[in-house]
């Protein structure tokens, strides 16, 4: 877990360490939630049960219970994509990723697809490519892709105070990554290093990127990405 991120947008990162305290507040805040599933009506807005089963998943992995995380969270992800709610769907992505099982990274590279593709909350747009920069060799070109693209979303979507703060954030990232990469110090340095690889043209970063996602996927989509495309709006 990334303690910079957790500190300019907490509770959208993975699990912490906790104590005894903190678990027995855990339990009982798990033990709310599903008295709260177990209430909600059958015939009731699949939505709500949608978030409150993420806000499960959420619970289950600070209580390192990843494999009951990721059963709850996919049955969200699936509710979510039926309900053409992308932003719960990535949500649902950032649970399964974080509770560490075998598909974690596949549930990563879904989440990441959506998060690019529709116009969702930057911010969290910007936690799944933050995962993706730290599970990508320092040296590697995925992380600097994945930090320039987080960049841009930042710029073309953040508004606001909190779109001056992740811009901020992202731009530092990106400065981070070029380090690792490429042993950028200066500012003349990092404007090589981006024109070099391209990270100031969309066209050309945003395919890479889609390369690395299939790699992550394998194949595996757990939605017509193609009937997906065919909806957008034309630019």
């Amino acid at each position: 877990m990334n303690h910079e991120i957790e500190k300019h947008f907490p509770g959208l990162t993975g699990p912490l360490e906790v104590d005894t305290e903190t678990r027995g507040a855990l339990e009982r805040q798990l033990a709310e939630v599903d008295a709260e599933l177990l209430e909600l009506p059958e015939a009731g807005d699949p939505s709500l049960r949608a978030h409150r089963l993420v806000e499960k998943g959420r619970v289950l992995n600070r209580l390192e219970r990843g494999a009951e995380a990721w059963d709850v969270a996919r049955e969200a992800f699936d509710m979510f994509v039926g309900l053409e709610n992308w932003e719960g769907a990535v949500e649902a992505s950032d649970v399964l990723f974080e509770s560490d099982q075998e598909a974690s990274l596949e549930a990563l590279g879904q989440g990441i697809w959506l998060a690019v593709t529709y116009p969702i909350d930057p911010e969290i747009s910007a936690i799944m490519l933050r995962h993706l920069v730290e599970e990508s060799p320092p040296g590697g070109d995925t992380a600097a892709v994945a930090a320039a693209t987080a960049y841009y979303l930042a710029c073309t979507r953040g508004q606001g105070k909190a779109g001056e703060g992740l811009r901020d954030f992202t731009a530092a990232q990106m400065a981070e990554v070029a380090k690792a990469h490429s042993m950028v110090d200066s500012q003349a340095e990092f404007g090589f290093w981006v024109d070099r690889l391209g990270l100031n043209n969309p066209e050309h970063f945003l395919p890479h990127l889609g390369q690395a996602l299939e790699k992550l996927v394998r194949g595996n989509w757990w939605y017509d990405r193609d009937a997906l495309r065919a909806r957008l709006p034309v630019q």
